[in-house]
């Protein structure tokens, strides 16, 4: 019996093993031959693909377009604004690009594309963001017709490249204005440079700003022009009055009060600390066996007397003003009030390293007397009440300071932010200028002229390249274009006009947004750096897109996603 039931209980495996195995082999055929054949029948499941010029390429073409037509009406000084609120429910009201593309969250690869070009033009010059992203989508809605006029993507990519070389290397030959060197330390001068630049961000404020940024730039000038750092350039916004009140501090604007009663000094000798600003406690855990009331009296009299012989030996070495980037006990503000020391505390590390550039002192990380080398000085320390903040000025009346604060003022948190935005841009102008300070005609002359020498320049190839290259001489009429669709001008008639103006030697003419007209006189110049980095990453990013014909999605990860999470 014994023996017979073994020999079923064998059977019956066997059984199952067989339809295990005949099980895997038919999904193994169902896989292959179950309707999913090419890619689909390859890649994992729920995983989307999409080629071909209708399903890739067209698609990203459009998508980029669209990024392209939503920051394009922000070109020129007559650019609307646009309102977006991010993820966190902050309003931004801006024209510029780079604000813009970064706060909307773009989720499409393709438009990321752009916004990553327009990203990298704020990083190397800091401005001519919104440049990139419009001739980027004009690019691509060129190359759009193009392939449905049945070139090849190949054929177009290598126009474009020839187009591009042959723009940058034109250019230097557009040049109308070179700077010397000598105006990066005259405030007039560096003024009227800056002034189209902060025109297409302030339109009727650009002489007010752009005297502040070229007073505060030359504040902060080395002997090197080339070793100029834009953070030396601070902004402190002060709820109130209107933009005109904007001013230029030489030296440090800090937006709290001092600690304690003193708020003024003289002649500061500058002590500044990144820890807290209170009695010594040891590193290990330590016991205090007190049996008597004595004993705890004697406990905190030592502790008082520790801390009052540690801020005497500071005040003794000169220093009248601490900077504490921690913590303030009040002990020890008593003792600093006692013997006649200023106490500021600044939160901020990046605050305190600054406050160490403008005054010339080392942060230390010890509470004990500093060196002779540590103590930073500044002229005056003062407290100031504007509008209804009050503020602490670090003054330095001399050349030692490389640091400058413009303090701007406005009637809303929106519009000091935009304010802000256009100095953002100057002050990264002027770091452009310290590598190269020449200038080509702005207001749409420059892309003109570039479009008509690279049309002329399509009729002379061989190839089905001069139909790329001429595509690009076309894209690049769009700002001109965009300058008078904005200003609400007739495009055709002003773009018509511009290039007979260049015909005529007019190498200066441009799109008089005020007039409505062409103009050789309207002064208005770009730097040409900026135009230089502006094509590049236009033509690489648009080259990038084009490049792109299969599309595959993975199906997107289980789980719940970022958005509902819950609050932690």
């Amino acid at each position: 019996r014994a023996t017979l039931a073994l020999v079923v209980g064998l059977e019956q495996q066997q059984r199952g093993n067989n339809q295990r195995q005949r099980c895997t082999a038919s999904k193994m055929a169902r896989s292959l031959t179950g309707g999913s054949f090419g890619v689909q029948g390859m890649l994992k499941e729920g995983t989307k693909h999409l080629s071909g010029l209708e399903e890739a390429t067209f698609k990203n073409i459009e998508a980029a377009k669209q990024l392209s037509s939503c920051v394009r009406t922000s070109l020129g000084p007559n650019g609307m604004n646009k309102m977006v609120i991010n993820h966190l429910e902050k309003l931004f009201v801006t024209n510029d690009a780079a604000t813009i593309v970064g706060e909307l969250e773009v989720q499409h690869p393709a438009a990321k594309l752009l916004v990553m070009a327009s990203n990298m033009q704020e990083v190397e010059v800091g401005d001519g963001t919104n440049l990139v992203v419009v001739l980027a989508g004009e690019l691509l809605s060129q190359a759009e017709e193009l392939l449905k006029s049945g070139l090849h993507v190949s054929e177009i990519i290598g126009g474009y490249k020839a187009a591009e070389a042959k723009a940058l290397a034109s250019i230097d030959s557009l040049v109308t204005h070179t700077s010397p060197p000598a105006v990066l330390h005259d405030a007039p001068q560096l003024a009227s440079a800056l002034r189209s630049v902060i025109a297409s961000k302030q339109w009727g404020n650009e002489e007010l700003f752009a005297a502040k940024i070229a007073e505060a730039c030359v504040i902060a000038m080395p002997a090197d022009p080339t070793k100029f750092n834009p953070d030396n350039i601070r902004v402190a916004k002060i709820l109130g009055s209107s933009v005109l009140g904007t001013t230029v501090v030489r030296g440090m604007c800090l937006p709290r009060s001092a600690l304690g009663t003193i708020k003024e000094v003289q002649g500061a000798r500058v002590a500044v600390y990144g820890i807290p600003l209170d009695s010594a406690t040891t590193e290990t855990k330590g016991t205090v066996l007190l049996k008597s009331a004595a004993d705890l009296k004697n406990y905190n009299d030592s502790e008082e007397a520790a801390l009052e012989k540690t801020i005497k030996a500071i005040r003794d070495t000169g220093v009248n003003l601490i900077v504490c980037g921690q913590a303030v006990g009040e002990l020890a503000l008593h003792f600093c009030e006692k013997f006649g020391i200023l106490v500021l505390k600044c939160p901020s590390k990046f605050e305190l390293r600054r406050i160490c550039r403008t005054t010339g002192a080392a942060n230390l990380v010890r509470l004990e007397p500093p060196a002779p080398d540590d103590i930073g000085s500044c002229a005056r320390v003062y407290l100031k009440e504007i509008g209804s903040t009050n503020c602490t000025i670090l003054e330095q009346e001399d050349a030692t300071s490389k640091v400058a604060t413009i303090v701007v003022r406005g009637s809303s948190p929106n519009i000091m932010d935009d304010v802000e935005r256009a100095i953002d841009d100057g002050v990264h102008t002027v770091k452009a200028m310290t590598r190269d300070a020449r200038f080509v005609a702005g207001a749409g002359g420059c892309e003109l002229q570039l479009a008509d020498l690279l049309q002329q320049h399509a009729e002379a190839q061989p190839g089905l390249d001069q139909y790329a290259i001429n595509k690009y001489g076309l894209a690049l009429e769009v700002v001109p274009r965009t300058l008078a669709e904005n200003a609400g001008l007739d495009a055709a008639n002003i773009v018509a006009a511009l290039y007979a103006a260049h015909k005529a030697g007019e190498r200066s003419a441009g799109v008089n947004v005020v007039d409505g007209q062409v103009d050789a006189t309207t002064g208005v110049l770009d730097l040409l750096w900026t135009k230089k980095e502006a094509l590049r990453q236009a033509t690489d990013a648009a080259v990038t897109v084009l490049r792109v014909d299969q599309i595959i999605m993975s199906k997107p990860a289980g789980g719940p996603k970022k958005g509902d999470q819950p609050a932690m």
